[in-house]
């Protein structure tokens, strides 16, 4: 929130202290704690009717940094607090020069000068990050009696603000107002159900609040050159995470925070649901999976949206007898075909459903301070909150969930999570401001357990729609609430690429929008973004997703598109083990993959997928597109033609294409089946080579199948005109394809080198079952621009 009133004068009925300089500081075992006055204290007399902050600091991790400013240190301690993980073995070291006290953590550092008024100065590679200085640390007053703490980092010249959750507002944070609070205010506003108390920028480090309650930012939209950060409780706690790179700084992070978990292979499918209000019974279901095959589109997952359940009686998961009156042989009729189950559910218990007065009896249920239930109309007629931090209430649902995992259900929706009340007491006597955030965590996480243990290790996968710090954890996240046009479309990809930068791995969103009804032309749009980005599901509210309720071509596109990721299962596959082993996005915003780019650092209408391609949704009804290209020579996937970089394209694209490029030098392996996300992803494998450079090499690890946990690992090198391919552990058959300008005659055994001939580019050379090596030898000596043969949708 904002406490001043321009530069000069505070708000009315705002009374701030900031600390003015360090009146002590202690050095005890790496933790330094400065005592900062309010106002420079020249004589004793100053010491007396004023405030003196404690501010302690410390280091949990290398490269991270903790900051805690506290006011008044009575306060009872009521959580819930964010589980970190610190490294047990990490201390950091306070070296004292002069007046200056310097605290080490790796190659951050927080200096402060003992006789110089208040700065807190963060520093790293020769350079400061940012500095808490004057007005930096402090403490508020309102005339309602509310106390904030609140904290003021410097922004340098040109430096910009991402993450934040999941926000639907512009990429680039600076000038905005936000505050970290669940709602369910759509994709369209301000409002955000995924809000988590971190931000990054592109000058090298990150900023960690560590408080699960409203934390108000003001993002240079109140001191413009700086992000101010509040709480109101009597102490505030954050951490500064260098990196230097994005990368790294996620890596920390999440490490922090918890890193996500690895979703199983076939969640990677393509999903179908039954869309939320339609009409729909088991011949509706049928004809929806029966469709997909006969229009030869593989599907992977099938969703039964809330009304599975009778209505008024949500959440109290039973089938509807009138509409399923055979759930366990309809489930198993699905899963014969190759389906996944999922199933809708959320936090509430409706009054209507038997299990209201169960719970309400055993004390399930959040309750008001005179012992009332809390209820309300809204969504369910009298509902009522399931009571997480009661353990015997955590046991209870999670009965019912098992109940369904038993019955063939493989996963969850866990839909809401976000209209918690805070006028509540609850089980475990949590703080019920900071628990309104907090809720979704315990949600998510008990639904993430059961299934961890009906299903397996690694075999839990939600598609969750709210989260907090930590909620990466429990994948997969879907954006929410859209509207049906290209603006939505877009302003979902906002989102997707914001909490791509807040630590989470995993997204989608519904496939066409959720409210109304897409034209021919957005739905084909969102089908190729939708099977482009992590997790791919088709949904809507009053309207189906089936593609031939809108046109043939758009039958097309799906199909060719669905199968299209089905091919590029290893490399996907791969980069969500990326995400689970360092906190990297598999969908990452281009600032993450090109930081030393300035022209990446606001683009918000294309992506990265993985470390080497580029996708560029079409947000257009004519198809034009206009994006950028980085440095270097980059290939269409779909055309194969040559787009040199740096600069910006504007392309004009059928709805069977779009700009798909592969990076400069990079070797994307292509699966052999495109009938389902889930085969031996290694055997048969080909790899695509493009515009590798002389003296260049690559190592691609690809994942040998699902569930395996081991990978075929191939390294490529050029040296001149010849490309070598070497590999470890491939299971069976593979190719190499050198795409473009790149395109080699290839020979299967290093002995073939010296008699190999030239031949047409485009070849493909197949390596046999146990050859470790394939040799190309170039058909010029140096790339050039070359016109490539199309291979229909996505190649050869």
């Amino acid at each position: 929130m904002k406490f001043t009133d321009g530069y000069w004068l505070m708000r009315e009925g705002v009374q701030a202290s900031y600390a003015a300089e360090v009146a002590e500081a202690r050095v005890d075992d790496g933790r330094l704690t400065l005592y900062a006055p309010v106002r420079r204290v020249t004589d004793r007399g100053h010491t007396l009717n004023s405030p003196l902050l404690t501010v302690e600091c410390w280091s949990p991790a290398e490269g991270v940094i903790g900051v805690r400013t506290t006011h008044h240190a009575g306060a009872a301690e009521r959580g819930p607090d964010f589980a970190l993980r610190t490294e047990p073995d990490h201390t950091a070291e306070v070296t004292p020069r002069g007046s200056v006290l310097e605290l080490s953590a790796g190659e951050l550092s927080l200096r402060v000068d003992t006789e110089a008024p208040w700065s807190l100065d963060f520093i790293a590679e020769g350079r400061t990050l940012t500095s808490a200085s004057a007005r930096g640390t402090g403490f508020a007053v309102t005339d309602d009696g509310a106390h904030h703490c609140l904290a003021q980092l410097d922004l340098g010249v040109g430096e910009l603000v991402y993450g934040l959750g999941e926000r639907f507002t512009p990429f680039v944070k600076n000038g905005q107002t936000v505050d970290i609070w669940q709602a369910d205010g759509g994709t369209a506003s301000e409002q955000a159900y995924k809000n988590v108390p971190f931000h990054l920028t592109n000058r090298g480090y990150g900023v960690f609040v560590n408080h699960p309650g409203k934390v108000s930012y003001e993002i240079g939209s109140e001191a413009v050159g700086r992000v101010q950060f509040s709480v109101e409780d009597q102490s505030l706690e954050y951490f500064v995470i260098h990196g230097p790179t994005p990368k790294e700084i996620l890596a920390r992070y999440t490490a922090l925070t918890g890193r996500p978990a690895l979703p199983p292979a076939w969640s990677f499918g393509l999903w179908l649901s039954t869309s939320f209000t339609t009409s729909y019974d088991e011949e509706t279901v049928n004809r929806f999976v029966r469709g997909m095959a006969e229009r030869d589109i593989p599907l992977g997952v099938f969703h039964f949206d809330c009304f599975w359940m009778r209505e008024y009686q949500w959440c109290d998961f039973t089938w509807d007898p009138d509409v399923f009156p055979d759930p366990e042989g309809m489930l198993r009729r699905l899963k014969d075909q190759g389906l996944r189950i999922s199933l809708w559910i959320n936090p509430y218990i409706a009054q209507k459903s038997a299990l209201f007065a169960e719970a309400k009896r055993q004390g399930y249920l959040v309750r008001r301070a005179n012992g009332d239930v809390w209820q309300w109309d809204l969504w369910q007629a009298g509902m009522a909150l399931v009571d997480f931090t009661n353990p015997a209430a955590r046991e209870w649902y999670t009965d019912k969930l098992r109940a369904l995992a038993a019955q063939g259900v493989d996963c969850f929706k866990t839909d809401f999570g976000e209209r918690i009340p805070t006028d509540v007491v609850w089980h475990d006597g949590s703080d019920p401001e900071r628990m309104h955030n907090y809720y979704t965590q315990l949600y998510n996480e008990t639904v993430f357990e059961v299934l961890s243990q009906a299903r397996g290790a690694g075999e839990a996968v939600l598609f969750a729609r709210s989260a907090t710090a930590g909620g990466q954890q429990f994948p997969v996240h879907w954006g929410g609430d859209c509207e049906s046009h290209f603006g939505a479309m877009a302003e979902s990809l906002r989102g997707g690429l914001s909490l791509g930068l807040s630590g989470f791995g995993f997204w989608s969103h519904d496939i066409g929008g959720f409210e109304g009804t897409p034209t021919p032309e957005v739905f084909k749009r969102w089908v190729q973004f939708g099977l482009l980005s992590s997790h791919s599901r088709l949904h809507g509210s009053k309207s189906y997703r089936v593609p031939w309720d809108y046109d043939d071509e758009a039958v097309a596109v799906t199909r060719d598109f669905t199968r299209l990721k089905h091919r590029l299962m290893p490399y996907l596959f791969r980069a969500a083990e990326q995400a689970a082993e360092a906190g990297t996005p598999v969908m990452r915003a281009m600032v993450l993959e090109f930081p030393d780019d300035p022209a990446c650092h606001t683009l918000d209408r294309q992506y990265m997928l993985g470390d080497d391609v580029l996708v560029a949704p079409v947000f257009s009804p004519d198809g034009t597109v206009d994006y950028y290209v980085p440095d270097g020579t980059w290939t269409h996937l779909l055309s194969g033609e040559e787009v040199r970089g740096p600069g910006w394209r504007r392309e004009h694209h059928g709805f069977d294409s779009l700009p798909l490029l592969a990076r400069p030098g990079s070797v994307i392996p292509f699966g052999a089946s495109d009938d389902g996300a889930e085969y031996a992803w290694a055997d048969g494998v080909t790899l695509r080579v493009h515009a590798l450079t002389d003296g260049g090499s690559v190592v691609t690890r690809v994942p040998v199948g699902p569930g395996s946990g081991d990978a075929a690992v191939f390294r490529t090198r050029r040296e001149g005109d010849v490309v070598t391919v070497e590999a470890e552990g491939a299971p069976g058959p593979w190719k190499v394809l050198l795409v473009g300008a790149t395109e080699p005659d290839l020979t299967d055994s290093p002995e073939s080198l010296l008699s190999a001939q030239p031949v047409e580019l485009g070849t493909l050379l197949s390596a046999s079952t146990g050859t470790r090596q394939a040799i190309a030898v170039l058909t010029r000596s140096s790339y050039g621009s070359h016109t490539r043969r199309s291979h229909g949708p996505y190649g050869r």
